[in-house]
């Protein structure tokens, strides 16, 4: 039947569809929405009182207004359908200052992220081990310090915990009394520490075995020194990952290790001072994937049997001492991706296996004593090869001129290995090289054309100790660290641009000025640190230009042919640590603009035409360290403010024109005071660990140059000038100090009697002076002393007699005529004897006794006429003299007479008895 009434039915049908289109277009925005739901105001005011006890640097905090819900703040993720602020991740914000207690207020937090901030040192916030809802807890690297509050072990639902690190050396470092805290944490599967201080706590093993749902153990740099090596089981059953590095465990592996083969997968016991060998118990690990043991004491051979482990991907057992060959089993293992041997005592040939291992990325091999031909063939099934360390062995590395490799190396290390002579062609394959060493690797032949323009992608760029030729001066260098020292390069200084942050170039054979490469014009701000061009053939006058270097820290342009004045511009290298100019032909007086660079420790001037005074503001250098004015033509005394610098470990000012007494504050010298050598004296100098600071110096009578052993020399040369007078007696307060050479001056009197307090000396120059008197028997002391020159003075009397002294030949004491005894042919007289016991010289004694009477005489003068002047011309004075005169007379009449009387009543007793 056909409906009557259309019209109706679509108006009921607009009845019915018009309200529900009214519901959906109110509840889609809802949904729609990211924030539907308004936060807890009490969680709001709470996160904002903590916002308040931060300093936010980096305006990470700026979304936390008032104004705002705090569920769509920067770091903050609410439940979405409570509201409940559950996640709050402040990873790397950037904050400084103390956690607020106010967080306690966030009873439903989960999750809470602090790492990557700096709290200052202040502790670890013990309410934090009330909020039960955490299962998350992360405050690495986060610069909290003192005791970790034992209440964190309430944490019943905590699954992950990370504790440590901080961002400075300087603020307190987290510790713990003990761990039993910890087995409290039943939920655990990750614990994370890092540079907490643990060594209190012996039995860690024991106490975090109980957590059997542990999956990941991380304690690194925690001061532990006990593995407990003898346990035999240990509850780890669950664990995959365990990383115990940078300990002091002293010890071997321990036996429980083997109670892991179920699940362990990762194993890093690197840098523990770990000793014996590698037991086969490593076997048992078989789902091992990745084994760290670098670093240690470990010995003996690489056993057969690690082979076995068939799932290994990485393998480092850098710097150990393994001996013997690498064993060819390790090419069973075929997943094999890392391999780092370096620095052990492996000799032998490469094993043929190892070549066959196909995902080999990391191939690290290097100071070693392996000796053998690689050639290509070797090659062919490393298609994945990355990384490439072959240096400092005696490997030969003998391709073909038109190999291909079948890699694209990241890396490629062969410093002292050899491949030579012939530049390696094949080079310009790799289009993906970062670093390239191919140093002292016997390379005679010019560089190629191509080379420069293939290498501007190259990051560090090591070239050096070959015999390489060519002419650079239309070579633009691009790289950040260029090492082309000791070859055979020619011509202009090649440009370079501002990338550049360390250029060594010496050794060579490069010409003319400098003035074309400091002055060129450069694309942006020059970021060269660096600069070494010493010994080569450079000439002309230094430009003024050095303001474009600015960022300059080490410069040495010694050993060239260098003229005129040092341009004051110098002196706007306000980083300048080490500035070498010596053995130029420079002239002028030191610039005054140099008392600028107040950083700079290492100063060698010598071996140029330098002349005027030594200038009293070098005092201001306090950071100086080596101060080398040797061979110029200075003049006048050495400024008395010279001994404020206390950090002073090297004083030449040899063979110049000086005079004057040696100054008497010299023991302010407070490194040459001190036998003990600061670990860090000179490493703030270095721009690199491959080139150290050096200088040549004179120390035993000729020429050494000190370089990797710079830190331990002590040593004041201030030989052939015209200096007078005597030996400081302060300079036996030096007892760090090594070489003392103080010969070819004018000085007088007596070698001082406590020179027996320098043990350290080593070398002792007193020659061609006019000493006198005799050899002081303290000299004897000095027990490390292997040269000894006294000779050509005045010395007197016998030659103190030790097994130190007569070690010396005669030419140490040649030249003093009233010497005798061993090791001279004179033979002491009774004269002799007591001539070198009894008398001083003449000149000695006469001043002393000049002196005596001096004082003698003003004593008697002073004393004469402080009291009779005093009574002549002041009559009260001279009454009251006198009075005290009579007054005293008369209590000693009285006196004497009681004691007569009483003498005389007692003898007549004793006769009438």
């Amino acid at each position: 039947m056909i409906s009557t009434h259309p019209p109706l039915m679509a108006i009921s049908k607009v009845i019915i569809v018009f309200p529900l289109l009214c519901f959906l277009s109110s509840t889609i925005p809802i949904l729609c929405d990211p924030y539907p739901l308004v936060c807890n105001e009490t969680e709001k005011h709470a996160l904002l009182s903590f916002k308040n006890a931060l300093l936010d640097l980096e305006h990470s905090l700026s979304s936390w207004s008032a104004q705002e819900d705090c569920c769509g703040w920067n770091g903050v993720r609410c439940h979405n359908i409570t509201g409940r602020v559950v996640d709050l991740d402040l990873f790397n914000f950037g904050l400084v200052g103390k956690v607020s207690p106010t967080l306690f207020q966030l009873e439903f937090l989960n999750y809470l992220d602090l790492s990557w901030n700096d709290f200052g040192g202040t502790p670890i916030p013990s309410f934090l081990g009330s909020m039960k809802s955490l299962t998350y807890l992360d405050l690495s690297f986060a610069s909290f310090g003192g005791l970790i509050p034992p209440q964190l072990g309430n944490l019943s639902n905590l699954l992950h915990l990370r504790l440590g690190g901080a961002d400075s050396s300087n603020e307190p470092q987290l510790y713990a009394e003990n761990l039993r805290w910890i087995s409290h944490l039943s939920s655990l599967k990750l614990l994370f520490m890092h540079e907490v201080d643990l060594h209190r706590e012996v039995q860690w093993v024991e106490s975090i075995s109980m957590l059997s749902s542990l999956s990941k153990l991380f304690l690194e740099d925690c001061e532990l020194d006990n593995m407990s090596p003898s346990l035999e089981y240990v509850n780890f059953t669950s664990l995959t990952v365990l990383s115990l590095y940078g300990n002091h465990f002293n010890h071997e592996l321990p036996n429980w290790l083997s109670n892991l083969t179920a699940s362990l997968l990762q194993l890093d016991l690197s840098r523990n001072c770990l000793k014996g060998h590698i037991p086969n118990t490593i076997i048992e690990l078989r789902h091992l994937n990745i084994l760290y043991l670098s670093r240690n004491q470990l010995t003996r051979q690489i056993p057969e049997y690690l082979g076995q482990l068939k799932h290994l991907e990485a393998l480092s057992l850098r710097y150990n001492s393994f001996d013997g060959p690498i064993p060819s089993s390790l090419g069973n293992s075929s997943s094999l991706r890392y391999l780092f041997l370096y620095g052990n005592r492996l000799n032998g040939a490469f094993p043929s296996s190892l070549w066959l291992l196909s995902n080999l990325e990391t191939l690290d091999i290097g100071n070693n004593s392996l000796a053998d031909t690689v050639s290509e063939v070797h090659f062919n099934e490393l298609s994945k090869l990355k990384f490439l360390d072959m240096s400092s062995t005696s490997l030969n590395f003998k391709v073909n001129s038109n190999w291909v490799p079948p890699f694209q190396l990241e890396e490629l290390w062969l410093s002292s290995c050899q491949m030579g002579p012939k530049f390696p062609t094949w080079l310009q394959t790799q289009t993906s090289l970062r670093n390239l060493d191919i140093s002292k690797s016997g390379i005679v032949d010019i560089a190629p054309t191509w080379f420069w323009k293939w290498a501007s992608h190259i990051e560090w760029i090591y070239l050096s100790d070959n015999q390489i030729s060519g002419d650079l001066s239309g070579v633009w260098l691009n790289n950040t660290s260029i090492y082309l020292n000791s070859n055979c390069f020619t011509g202009l200084l090649p440009a370079v641009s501002p990338n550049v942050t360390v250029l060594n170039m010496a050794n060579n054979s490069f010409s003319g000025p400098i003035s074309h490469f400091l002055c060129q014009k450069l694309k942006g701000k020059s970021k060269l640190e660096a600069l070494d061009l010493s010994n080569n053939d450079l000439s002309g006058e230094l430009p003024l230009c050095w303001k474009s270097w600015q960022s300059l820290t080490n410069v040495n342009l010694g050993n060239n042919n260098f003229s005129g004045k040092i341009p004051d511009s110098v002196g706007s290298l306000f980083s300048l640590k080490a500035l070498h100019l010596q053995n130029n032909g420079l002239s002028g007086s030191i610039p005054s603009s140099l008392r600028d660079c107040t950083s700079l420790g290492l100063l060698d001037l010598s071996g140029n035409k330098l002349l005027g005074n030594i200038p009293n503001w070098i005092g201001e250098l306090t950071a100086l360290k080596a101060l080398c004015l040797r061979s110029n033509k200075f003049i006048g005394e050495i400024p008395s403010q010279i001994c404020q610098l206390s950090s002073l470990t090297i004083l030449d000012v040899s063979d110049n024109e000086l005079s004057g007494i040696i100054p008497r504050c010299l023991n302010n010298f407070s490194l040459m005071a001190t036998i003990d050598t600061p670990d860090d004296l000179f490493t703030d100098l270095e721009y690199s660990s491959y080139e150290l600071e050096g200088l040549v110096l004179v120390t035993v009578g000729r020429e050494l140059e000190y370089k990797g052993i710079l830190r331990y020399v002590r040593m004041v040369d201030l030989s052939s000038n015209n200096f007078s007078g005597s030996i400081p007696t302060e300079l036996s307060q030096l007892a760090g100090l090594r070489f003392l050479n103080l010969s070819r001056n004018h000085l007088m009197g007596r070698i001082p009697e406590k020179i027996g307090r320098m043990t350290s000396l080593l070398s002792l120059d007193l020659s061609t002076n006019h000493l006198s008197s005799e050899i002081p028997q303290s000299l004897a002391d000095l027990t490390f002393l292997n040269r000894l020159n006294l000779s050509c003075n005045q010395f007197r009397g016998r030659i103190p007699l030790s097994t130190q002294l007569q070690s010396f030949d005669a030419f140490s004491y040649i030249g003093n005529a009233q010497l005798c005894g061993v090791p001279l042919t004179k033979n002491c007289t009774e004269d002799d004897e007591s001539q070198g016991m009894d008398t001083i010289d003449e000149n000695e004694e006469g001043s002393e006794m000049r002196w005596l009477y001096i004082s003698m005489g003003l004593g008697f003068i002073v004393g004469f006429w402080g009291v009779c002047g005093a009574l002549l011309f002041k009559k009260s004075w001279r009454h009251a003299y006198f009075q005290f005169l009579y007054d005293i007379r008369d209590w000693v009449y009285v006196a004497v007479a009681i004691r007569l009387n009483w003498f005389h009543d007692n003898l007549r007793r004793l006769l009438v008895s």
